[in-house]
């Protein structure tokens, strides 16, 4: 439940100009250390198909940040566990680091794609 509260969060609709932004940036250091720190017999599902699948489905307001920022999740995922399958029989072709990099430079907030990337780097 809890990844699919700071799941929740990161869909919010923000502006970027929110003053909780200053002491709470977005909440991908929480996603990538909770995906990190499950332990699987108490966790049910795969964290890399649910966002795989989330981002693929995701239609309506704000339909391109919100799937920027379920890949961003998914690759977060697939770097912090890499041994976590994806769902290949869904037919998609996943998108490249840079894809999702630019993806966040141009639908997310300011700085967005750099938070996404000081993550990225911590969990390399």
């Amino acid at each position: 439940r809890a990844l699919l509260a700071v799941d929740r969060a990161l869909l919010t609709d923000l502006t970027g100009e929110e003053p909780e932004l200053l002491a709470w940036p977005l909440p991908y250091q929480a996603m990538a250390w909770m995906i990190a720190n499950y332990r699987e017999e108490t966790f049910v599902g795969n964290p890399r198909v649910h966002f795989q699948h989330l981002a693929s489905r995701i239609r309506g307001e704000r339909a391109d940040q919100r799937r920027w920022r379920a890949w961003a999740c998914w690759y977060l995922t697939r770097q912090v566990k890499p041994a976590l399958p994806g769902d290949a029989k869904q037919g998609i072709i996943e998108p490249a680091f840079e894809a999702i990099d630019k993806g966040l430079e141009n639908h997310g907030i300011s700085g967005e794609a750099a938070i996404w990337r000081s993550v990225l780097e911590k969990h390399s």
